[in-house]
């Protein structure tokens, strides 16, 4: 297998192959890990029982979702990685703003993940976490330097893997013993249960700056409904069911959260050590998936400053800084993951959604799909350097949302006034849609006008 040659310019039609079915296995193995768990676990943490939990899970996950298979969408259609195309929305330098927030995402998760996994490698091998880490960091740089061919056929052999392993699991976790009253509808925590619906819907959108990355090879005739569906089922059911068994196993086993898989494997007694193999598997697998998405962000970064061919060396060069960046940021980064990641993913939470509202609402409302790829990579083109509208609504967006805040680093007026509901999601997800589809529906449609009167005067000087 050769090491992918192509990595944010358009993949042109000759070079297309796959299926809208091959979605369904990329995202149902992402959320087949023990950090999917830990966040199943975090309601529970919150003070939620588990009737409650799992429907803020359900309701969680079907919401973020949508907006996550959405972008997906784009991805046949544009045939180029998502963030860059955020720039027909912020401008060519402007779509710097969330890309430079999107790497941080993707350092995060892989810090969360190595530190997860290099907990598990811990409890099986002799060597030190800061060894663990290292390993990790050196094997998903290997299969993200190979990308996205390699990317979907390791993937489809783990979901099938993790689908039998875990479905004995499900079996074994349902025959702990768990006090009744935690099934029962009733002393529900509404700020709680507001905070669990928005971690839920935060893990979805966390896919969303990379989802189009993973079916933009896919024909450009790929019908939309089923890259849409493939791409949410899968998801939908891989995350549901991972975060539900976290959520379980928290209430079932006394401080699962100290060693999650530890805890997790010894529930296969002598067969523990398939379990410990598939949960690095996993962790290294999500891993991959944070590499090949902050390589395309970073060189989305620089491109317009420097022209530059991505080879297969200047591929590997970016891959290993990266590589090394996050590496050492999970060594720092080790203890206390708990608190950590639950920061994390609030903090995450307050750019992704902002964001993915403005992207969508211009893809599927203003342009209905239609875009010059060409003129994305065109510093002089019809998206410019910089959309101020985008940028303005982005940045207003997010210290409009600083008064729903809930997270143990700060807590809003808004939010205390209703108890401890985090509803800054909200707030994030309409008003920058508004913010700018007004304004920026004022401009495409004054562009045309200028464009028609230009073609005009040229038909009338041909004429002359």
């Amino acid at each position: 297998m050769k090491v992918e040659t192509r990595s944010i310019e358009y993949i042109p039609a000759n070079e297309r192959h796959g299926k809208a079915k091959d979605l369904f296995p990329i995202w149902f193995g992402a959320n087949m890990n023990i950090t999917t768990l830990v966040s199943g676990s975090l309601p529970i943490m919150l003070g939620l029982n588990l009737f409650w939990s799992v429907v803020a899970i359900v309701i969680g996950s079907l919401i973020g979702a949508i907006f996550m298979a959405s972008h997906s969408v784009q991805g046949p259609k544009l045939g180029i990685p998502q963030m860059i195309q955020s720039r027909a929305q912020f401008g060519v330098i402007g779509a710097i703003i969330p890309l430079f927030l999107v790497m941080f995402i993707y350092l995060g998760f892989f810090a969360s993940n190595t530190l997860l996994a290099a907990q598990t490698i811990g409890d099986i091998l002799p060597i030190s976490q800061t060894w663990n880490i290292i390993i990790i960091g050196a094997i998903c740089f290997v299969v993200a330097l190979y990308g996205y061919d390699l990317i979907h056929k390791v993937q489809k052999w783990f979901s099938a893997a993790s689908l039998l392993i875990f479905l004995i699991m499900t079996y074994i976790v349902f025959q702990l013993p768990v006090p009744q009253e935690q099934w029962l509808p009733t002393n529900i925590d509404v700020s709680a249960f507001f905070l669990a619906v928005s971690i839920a819907v935060t893990w979805q959108l966390s896919y969303a700056p990379y989802v189009a990355d993973y079916s933009r090879y896919l024909p450009v005739d790929t019908p939309p409904k089923k890259t849409f569906w493939y791409s949410y089922s899968g998801t939908v059911i891989g995350a549901v069911w991972m975060m539900i068994l976290g959520a379980v196993l928290t209430v079932a086993i006394p401080n699962f959260m100290d060693n999650t898989g530890s805890n997790l494997a010894s529930l296969y007694g002598s067969f523990a050590i398939i379990m410990y193999v598939l949960i690095v598997f996993g962790q290294l697998a999500i891993n991959v998936f944070n590499l090949y998405g902050a390589f395309m962000s970073s060189v989305t970064t620089i491109e317009p400053f420097a022209k530059f061919k991505v080879t297969p060396k200047v591929r590997m060069g970016f891959l290993l800084c990266i590589t090394f960046l996050a590496t050492i940021l999970c060594i720092m980064g080790q203890g206390n993951f708990l608190e950590f990641f639950l920061n994390f993913i609030f903090f995450m939470s307050y750019f992704l959604i902002p964001w993915t509202s403005i992207n969508l609402v211009d893809y599927y409302l203003l342009r209905r799909g239609e875009y010059n790829v060409k003129d994305i990579f065109d510093l002089n083109g019809q998206y410019g350097k910089v959309n101020w509208i985008a940028s303005f609504a982005f940045v207003v967006s997010i210290i409009a949302e600083i008064p729903f805040i809930n997270a143990s680093f700060y807590v809003g007026p808004v939010a205390k006034a209703l108890n401890g509901a985090d509803l800054a999601w909200a707030a994030g997800l309409f008003l920058p849609a508004i913010l700018y589809y007004f304004p920026m529906k004022r401009k495409i449609r004054n562009t045309i006008i200028e464009s028609d009167f230009h073609q005009l005067d040229v038909k009338k000087v041909e004429k002359l």
